[in-house]
């Protein structure tokens, strides 16, 4: 009874509910059973297991002072950690967040714990360099796990230079990004052409044009994606609100409207983790949920969309 009720809850109130509950924010809420049942993919060209769910930083993490970070954002971090969290995505258009991000892992001593991925945000080769190199030293670290073109910008002259920062071990892994439909078409040209590991672009279930081309081709070319716009800049939740969350949803052990978004995108296979931005702790336990427990199958996953349509 007490589950089908929770099922009921808006994410709103359900939020009400966990500021309420403070050792359970803490804990992380989290069973033994599901600390150790973190949901992993691995990245297809070195079968490294990353966490499904990350971080993301644009907007949330832009911050008037670097040195002087809100308590929130601390939370947040060590909460991410304490979740099993791992890849943090960030980029020097992100005002601050870089350096954000760079600080707090210092002072909570995680910076090893940490998948550091950023961008290179700029016009020229020269331009580029100075930029990663600046990224490197806000983020205290001599080395970036994952260097991506933001935003497909001069790419070919980035990629030239990653490609010779990733043979000599300045940069594990290079990828490009995008966060519009009308990039698809640019982006499953370099997966084709180029030699990249990652790609990162938007996915969610109101915007799955994505499902059509772009996964499987990522899947038959070895490249692992990363998710950004998970909500559609929260535009999910004003979709979803007043609605009830389907009892049917426990099925895959979901307790959210933000789980269902997110368990939604990393059950697709192509998918290696998707990467919601939020600067609230509250926010972040729930996100972190959908790693943990069932997925949906595709049967599932094709009823949440019938669903979501039908609202």
């Amino acid at each position: 009874m007490q589950l089908q009720h929770s099922l009921t809850l808006s994410r709103r109130d359900m939020l009400k509910l966990m500021a309420g509950a403070g050792a359970w924010l803490v804990s992380g809420g989290l069973t033994a059973a599901e600390t150790r049942a973190v949901i992993k993919r691995v990245i297809p060209g070195t079968q490294e297991a990353l966490p499904a769910i990350g971080l993301g930083t644009a907007r949330t993490f832009e911050v008037p002072s670097a040195q002087d970070i809100p308590q929130p954002l601390r939370e947040v971090m060590r909460l991410f950690v304490a979740h099993g969290g791992r890849v943090v995505d960030s980029s020097p258009m992100y005002g601050t967040a870089e350096a954000v991000v760079g600080n707090l892992s210092r002072d909570l001593g995680i910076n090893d714990e940490l998948f550091l991925a950023t961008k290179v945000w700029a016009s020229g080769r020269e331009a580029g360099i100075q930029q990663m190199r600046q990224s490197m030293a806000l983020l205290h670290t001599g080395q970036i796990d994952l260097m991506q073109v933001h935003n497909l910008v001069d790419t070919q002259t980035h990629l030239n230079t990653l490609k010779n920062w990733k043979a000599q071990q300045r940069v594990r892994y290079i990828g490009v990004t995008h966060y519009l439909v009308e990039a698809y078409d640019e982006l499953m040209k370099i997966i084709n052409t180029e030699d990249i590991d990652f790609v990162q672009f938007n996915y969610n279930i109101a915007t799955r044009t994505a499902e059509k081309r772009l996964l499987p081709l990522c899947v038959e070319r070895g490249v692992a994606v990363v998710i950004n716009e998970p909500f559609g800049n929260a535009a999910l939740f004003e979709m979803v609100d007043g609605h009830e969350l389907p009892l049917w949803a426990a099925e895959f052990d979901c307790r959210s409207w933000a789980q269902f978004f997110l368990k939604y995108i990393v059950s697709h296979p192509a998918v290696t983790c998707a990467i919601p931005a939020t600067s609230d702790p509250q926010h972040l336990v729930d996100n972190m949920q959908a790693m943990y427990g069932r997925l949906p199958d595709a049967g599932m996953r094709a009823r949440m969309v019938r669903y979501v349509r039908e609202l």
